[in-house]
């Protein structure tokens, strides 16, 4: 009997809500945030879900879909979300696993296999196993970021399929959930097994025997119609039900997306992690020259991966100065097939290689031929390969390119073919230049295509098109999809490829395992046509916005600049660089760099039953952004480029605009104001900052977190010492001369960094120059979102500094945020000033003027010492980290550059209240016990205020200090680590006039405070 499916009414939702509340152990979210983070995925389609469940365990994930059965509620199950196909988008009760569900249950490391939940992330699932040497065979790009549950959803593959085969091929046992209740481990199935199972009766041997049956009637149709090919991934594996198969349950609900069962646990294969690789790069004429060779290759070797690169995706990378590293190490060609072997000796992995290169008549040192047996060096060359889908998303010549067919396989030996026959198609349709490059050695290609996608002109072209695709892959005897699977984008599809009669036997499945279409509906079965659902469409209708900020590189719109997400989900990721940190400390989609960038989408209103409804104001979207830390580490991570903290202070301007603000707005926000009143009674701002009592009135006065302590303001600022050292101002026409930036950080709390600099600048022969008026970059402002205030900020010290911008004069900044304003923000926020321009370019770190600007002849001073570094997110982001690197090497230092991500601390973001807990959580997921567990005999340097200040506050038991201190004190004949306080010098708050302050400050604090408060409200809708 058919369960009655849930309506719109919203007494039925509010009901469905409350009862997994009640219910369920886990997370559960109908408010419109949730529902909009979770509104799509890296598809071209978007359905707002009904809610969002996050379970603590898998048994509260089967109690979840217990109580949607009950309602008649549909379920999605939901891992990284990052399918192409549309199939992690639905209206639907959305279950994430990633969250909670994300154990290694057991290894047992004779059988080799494992069990895993299905939030696991398959990086981590290999780090785990990394002690046991070994790993999970199948590797998608995503492998940061996906998780288990999703490639068996998916059936996976990824590069290294080519060795180990597809998901499906590695998966042994999994224990199963239909939306009916029934709970059950299901694998392969021997007679002996099947007869007991239909012995003991109920609905385990209702489903077995309707299985049988349907394999029984639709076998020839199955055996004749699936294509024997290493990369079918299209359509339910009813092959894998076949007697010569093993009636395998657990192989035919792999790929299956979530529309049969609910995937609890899974036992997997593992495959040992192969001591050794080398890799050959091949260089061809083109891409379809490059896929004739592959037969041939494929006759002589059994490589562990056999990929392709086009000159198009080259082309691209160049283009955006992306992976440029990575091409260096190409050899000469137009297209490239990589081909890497893997063995338990380096002699046997070169024999391999070499003997490749034999029978293809070439050799190791050819113009055409790049070898390696360096794994390092190889998996920078296997960058330029994963980061296909990144690059040709967004190409700078302005095209937007779009997923739906983007991963469809023929046999290998017919590739290049195929290839000369997709490109005819393309022309055809006008969809010029598509870059096509992946998974040669199994016939699967990737690419994306630049659809019409939101006009009805251009979706009718985009649905023409792929059922022409669909007839020509079907011609080959290959796949639609060869990777990503069918979802909505190839479901309707089905039948070009498998014929009706299997279709139909697709839907008898169907209706076996969920027989009320329940379980993701609308994919692969009875699915929605491949134009509806579409996140643009003819109907999508988005708010113009007049915005703050230029966004020069997105045609100056908001709206395409929030496009840029297509989301492949790399700020999910849980190791390595910079972005996203908030994600990593909550784990939670909203807190991703995707997941806000899906808010802001829909912020722009463009659908009639967009989750979020009040724009600017949007108290949702506010929410997702304020655990971003403004790190920008998205803006050089993320393969789009997509650059959140641009978009928070766009979003913070707007949605306070002519609105009182949160206090830490007007306290941290103003701080270079503050910073230059101090001058007139340091020691007494100092006391009250530290004064008991008092400073804790303070801080919750400010919205400051009570358990931040407040830096200290030197006695004597930077500026102030320069004055007093009486010095001719030097000609900015000199070739010697250069600008010190006196940022507030340096000038009016570390100012021994900047005294520092200008030792190592005058030895190195520069004639320094200091600006003695109040200039400011405007960072503070920026980052709360006070875009005005910085603009008339960053006029004013664009105009004291015009002499030395009409000079052509180097400007060094030595606090890493504060240069990359200039070298980013302010042309944004002023693109029609050439000032702003002209200093972006003359705008230099205090490593790139001593590498490229230093008189020649001069080398740095020599330390002779290890050194563990803790880069800057802003300057990971912007200005890079490679002339920091290089003079280091130059001054002797052996430099352990972490890459432990954001330290968490962020300029305001640490010190602001309701911060600080999440600001300790990432500094301690890496920066904070890397610095812990540094040699006492190692220096620490960071040349971030706020990555020294995180560091100097959190019981690490160190002092971090700036690469220019560090060279200064070797100068002076001083090594750092003999004299660690004095290396390491900061100023101290007095206590003694912190507890005399105390009673004399009470007294008038009340009557200050309002005034203060009344003022700066005044002062914020100007």
């Amino acid at each position: 009997m058919g369960v009655e499916p849930l309506s719109d009414g919203s007494s039925e939702l509010a009901g469905l809500r409350e009862a997994l509340s009640r219910r369920v152990r886990g997370e559960v979210r109908f408010d419109a945030g949730s529902r909009g983070a979770y509104s799509t995925d890296g598809s071209n389609y978007r359905q707002v879900p009904l809610g969002v469940v996050v379970p603590r365990d898998v048994d509260a994930g089967a109690e979840a879909v217990a109580v949607c059965a009950e309602f008649g509620a549909p379920v999605l199950s939901r891992g990284g979300g990052t399918s192409l196909g549309g199939q992690c988008t639905n209206a639907a009760v959305v279950i994430d696993w990633t969250k909670y569900c994300n154990r290694l249950v057991s290894v047992d490391v004779g059988r080799r296999t494992c069990v895993v939940e299905p939030g696991i992330v398959l990086d981590e699932l290999n780090r785990q196993l990394s002690s046991e040497h070994l790993k999970f065979g199948p590797k998608p790009s995503t492998h940061s970021h996906c998780a288990l549950g999703g490639m068996i959803g998916n059936n996976s593959c990824g590069a290294s399929a080519q060795a180990y085969g597809k998901t499906v091929d590695n998966v042994r046992r999994m224990e199963i959930l239909t939306y009916d209740g029934m709970r059950c481990w299901v694998g392969p199935t021997s007679k002996e097994e099947f007869e007991e199972i239909l012995g003991a009766g109920g609905r385990r041997a209702e489903l077995y025997q309707d299985l049988k049956d349907i394999i029984d009637r639709y076998m020839g149709d199955i055996r004749l119609r699936y294509p024997d090919i290493p990369r079918r991934v299209s359509g339910y594996n009813l092959d894998s039900l076949l007697p010569e198969n093993g009636f395998d349950v657990a192989r035919a609900l792999v790929g299956s997306e979530g529309t049969l069962v609910t995937v609890l646990r899974a036992e997997l294969d593992l495959v040992p992690v192969p001591p050794y690789e080398a890799m050959v790069v091949l260089g061809y004429s083109d891409i379809c020259a490059a896929a004739d060779d592959v037969p041939a290759l494929l006759e002589h070797c059994e490589p562990e991966l056999l990929e392709a690169i086009d000159g198009r995706m080259a082309q691209l990378m160049r283009a955006e100065g992306a992976y440029l590293a990575s091409l260096d190490r190409f050899p000469e060609g137009e297209s490239w097939l990589l081909v890497q072997f893997s063995g338990d000796t380096k002699e046997a992995v070169d024999a391999q290689a070499h003997d490749l290169l034999s029978a293809l008549g070439r050799r190791e040192n050819d113009s055409t031929v790049t070898f390696s047996d360096d794994p390092q060096r190889e998996q920078q060359m296997l960058k330029a390969r994963e980061a296909g889908l990144g690059v040709t998303a967004r190409p700078p010549d302005g095209r937007e390119t779009w997923e739906g067919w983007e991963d469809s396989a023929v046999p290998p030996d017919r590739l290049g073919d195929y290839l000369r026959d997709l490109k005819r198609l393309f022309a055809e349709f006008g969809y010029d230049h598509p870059s096509l490059y992946g998974h040669f050695g199994q016939g699967c290609v990737h690419t994306r295509i630049p659809f019409a996608l939101k006009t009805a002109e251009g979706v009718e072209q985009f649905r023409t098109f792929l059922f022409r695709a669909a007839d020509l892959v079907a011609s080959y005897g290959g796949s639609l999809s060869g990777e990503h699977g069918d979802g909505q984008a190839r479901g309707e599809l089905l039948s070009r490829m498998f014929g009706d009669a299997v279709v139909a036997a697709f839907g008898e499945v169907k209706a076996a395992f969920d027989p009320d279409d329940r379980m993701n509906p609308g994919k692969v079965v009875a699915p929605h046509r491949v134009d509806e659902n579409l996140r643009l469409g003819p109907l999508w209708r988005p708010r113009t916005h007049s915005t703050e900020f230029g966004y020069p590189e997105d045609e100056h719109s908001f709206t395409r600049a929030v496009m840029r997400c297509v989301g492949i989900g790399n700020c999910r990721s849980h190791k390595g660089g910079v972005m996203c940190p908030s994600y990593r400390a909550t784990g939670e989609e909203e807190h991703s760099t995707r997941g806000r960038s899906r808010l802001l989408f829909e912020m722009l209103e463009g659908h009639a039953d967009s989750a979020v409804t009040d724009g600017w104001r949007s108290t949702e979207v506010k929410d997702a952004l304020d655990l971003c830390l403004s790190c920008k580490g998205c803006k050089s991570d993320c393969p789009v480029g997509v650059d959140m903290a641009t978009y928070k202070a766009e979003f913070l301007s707007h949605h306070y605009a002519r609105r009182l603000r949160p206090a830490a707005h007007y306290s941290m926000g103003w701080l270079p104001l503050w910073a230059r009143l101090s001058r007139y009674t340091p020691r007494l701002v100092n006391a009250a900052l530290s004064a008991p009592g008092l400073a804790r009135a303070g801080k919750r006065l400010a919205g400051v977190a009570g358990k931040r302590d407040a830096p200290v303001f030197a006695e004597q600022s930077f500026v102030q010492w320069w004055a007093a050292r009486g010095l001719q101002e030097p000609d900015p026409a000199d070739p010697r001369t250069v600008v010190l930036w006196p940022d507030t950080f340096s000038t009016y709390f570390h100012p021994a960094v900047a005294k520092a600099a200008v030792r190592v600048m005058e030895d190195a022969g520069f004639q320094v120059a200091v600006p003695l008026d109040a200039i400011c970059c405007g960072l503070t402002w920026i980052s709360t979102g006070q875009l005005a205030t910085a603009k008339r900020t960053l006029r004013r010290t664009l105009g004291v500094l015009r002499p030395w911008i009409e000079a052509g004069t180097p400007i060094v900044g030595l606090e890493p945020s504060c240069t990359a304003v200039f070298r980013s923000d302010a042309p944004e926020l002023l693109p029609e000033d050439q000032d702003a321009k002209r200093l972006a370019t003359q705008f230099r770190t205090f490593s790139e003027l001593l590498l490229n600007d230093a008189p020649e002849g001069w080398q740095p001073p020599r330390l002779a010492r290890t050194a563990t570094v803790q880069t800057h997110c802003h300057q990971h982001a912007v200005m890079k980290y490679d002339a920091d690197q290089e003079l280091m090497r130059r001054a002797g230092i052996e430099a352990d550059v972490l890459d432990e991500g954001c330290c968490g601390l962020a300029g305001n973001f640490g010190f602001e209240r309701g911060h600080y807990e999440v600001s300790m959580t990432i500094g301690e997921q890496g920066v904070l016990p890397a610095v812990r567990n540094a040699a006492s005999h190692s220096m620490v340097l960071a040349d971030g205020f706020s990555c020294r200040t995180q560091i100097d506050q959190c019981d690490t038991g160190r002092r971090a200090m700036h690469l220019a201190e560090a060279l200064a004190l070797s100068l002076d004949g001083v090594l750092p680590a003999d004299h660690p306080e004095k290396s390491t010098e900061r100023p101290r708050a007095p206590k003694r006039d912190a507890w005399m302050l105390t009673a004399a400050v009470a007294a008038i604090a009340c009557t200050a405070t309002g005034a203060t408060y009344g003022c700066l409200r005044r002062m914020s809708r100007r």
